[in-house]
């Protein structure tokens, strides 16, 4: 049986592979596992959803779930991922539950969960939620007055807005910005935020209806963010997800600054405010080789995990670190926050763009990003790729001719039958022919 977890917490189609059922049984398996933990009588939950219509109805089926275990849940309504993780934490709550897709499709749902502290849950806790929601309910469930009661957090928005801004180091007077909500769980929480700030907001995507979210817009859909940046003469564009736990941005130009670059920025930021601790940037081993080169040039080490912010948060915590982050626009600064999240990454960026009164296309440029190329190769057996002496000496050839000036990566896919090919190098042309040499290697392993 596969994994039911992913790296990310639980998706798929709503209603058909993420069924109520299925919620019902994550939640209840949830509340025994993190409930016990609390060590109280009592459990409380943090319940939030993105917009999607699909999580109305999972909102209800985790709500009971969490409640027949005996666990009282808080719905925070419409909120971005982080605000579930600030708010589990804020709240002294036993656990949190989000219900999103995060950049997927609306037809798309998903769910996360956070332990009392804010954090997602290591691999070993998630096999233990799988285990016992394989094992069934089990018995003696709550009756009367031990069953878990629903209320409603009024003000969770503004909670967590207000942690934001204490988070913020400037002001943003001055700086006018449009920001890409992708009718999603920032629509509210982000323009409330930056124009708290100071910054002059214009909000787009920002209206959700249940079926428009992540639908052409968003980070995964720049180009409107950035006619719009250029339309109205802002000095940036920022773009989230439908969970808002990602920031992209675009500069006055509409030329893209990606998670790689935006990490460049805040760490030379931290690290001249003293806040950057070992002088250490934390990321994963599919940022940009750019990333490597413009750290190492201003004495920054770069410590590098597996793909997922979740990994990058295991290396924050063991090495005591205080920024990392993925080129995708995860970013964690984990003195403010316990997983990734867009609207602070937002934040600091803007304020490091006022207080140097330099425009983000010139902060951005301390980092050359290097052609990179992904190409996903379907094959009958990636463990027999993976000990492959033919693919071995096609990459160190590759390698070999790079020199340094370039980059290979390797990588099976978790969930499939596919081998990930990266390549970097000095050029597209020099990137696109080596990807394409190595990949019909990769597809030639029977």
């Amino acid at each position: 049986m596969a994994r039911l977890f992913g790296t990310d917490g639980v998706r798929g189609l709503a209603n058909s592979d993420l069924t109520p059922e299925l919620a019902m049984s994550i939640a209840v398996a949830a509340a025994r596992v993190l409930g016990e933990r609390t060590g109280s009588d009592r459990p409380v939950a943090v319940v939030g959803r993105d917009p999607r219509a699909s999580g109305e109805m999972l909102e209800a089926a985790v709500a009971a779930g969490l409640a027949s275990a005996g666990v009282d849940v808080l719905r925070a309504g419409v909120v971005p991922t982080p605000a579930v993780a600030h708010l589990v934490s804020d709240l002294g709550a036993g656990l949190g539950v989000m219900i999103s897709a995060s950049h997927n499709p609306m037809p798309d749902n998903g769910i996360k969960l956070f332990s009392g502290d804010g954090h997602k849950l290591p691999d070993a806790v998630e096999d233990e939620i799988e285990r016992l929601i394989a094992e069934g309910p089990g018995q003696g469930r709550p009756t009367g007055g031990a069953i878990g009661r629903v209320r409603d957090i009024d003000n969770a928005v503004q909670r967590y807005v207000d942690h934001l801004l204490l988070a913020t180091p400037q002001p943003l007077e001055g700086l006018r910005v449009v920001v890409d909500c992708a009718n999603g769980s920032a629509s509210a929480a982000a323009p409330e935020a930056y124009r708290r700030a100071g910054a002059d907001v214009i909000a787009i995507h920002a209206e959700p209806d249940g079926v428009n979210i992540n639908d052409g817009c968003g980070s995964t859909h720049l180009d409107v963010l950035r006619a719009a940046v250029r339309e109205h003469g802002a000095d940036l564009g920022i773009a989230h997800d439908g969970d808002a736990d990602r920031c992209l941005a675009v500069d006055h130009t509409g030329a893209e600054i990606d998670g790689d670059q935006i990490l460049a920025v805040l760490a030379l930021a931290m690290k001249e405010g003293g806040e950057l601790a070992d002088d250490t940037l934390v990321a994963t081993v599919m940022s940009n080789l750019g990333l490597h080169l413009a750290m190492r040039d201003h004495g920054v080490n770069v410590r590098t995990t597996s793909v997922g912010d979740r990994y990058v948060l295991e290396e924050l915590r063991s090495g005591g670190f205080s920024l990392g982050g993925e080129q995708s626009g995860h970013v964690v600064l984990p003195t403010h926050a316990t997983t990734g999240d867009g609207l602070l990454t937002a934040l600091r960026l803007m304020a490091r763009v006022v207080s140097t009164g330099r425009p983000l296309a010139e902060l951005a440029g301390v980092m050359r990003r290097l052609p990179q190329v992904l190409v996903n190769v379907k094959v009958s057996d990636k463990a027999r790729v993976a000990a492959s002496p033919s693919v071995a000496e096609a990459v160190a050839a590759v390698e070999a001719e790079l020199a340094g000036s370039g980059r290979v990566l390797l990588r099976p896919s978790g969930t499939e039958q596919l081998v990930r090919v990266m390549v970097e190098a000095p050029s597209q042309d020099a990137a696109d022919a080596a990807a394409k040499r190595l990949a019909g290697v990769v597809s030639g392993i029977r």
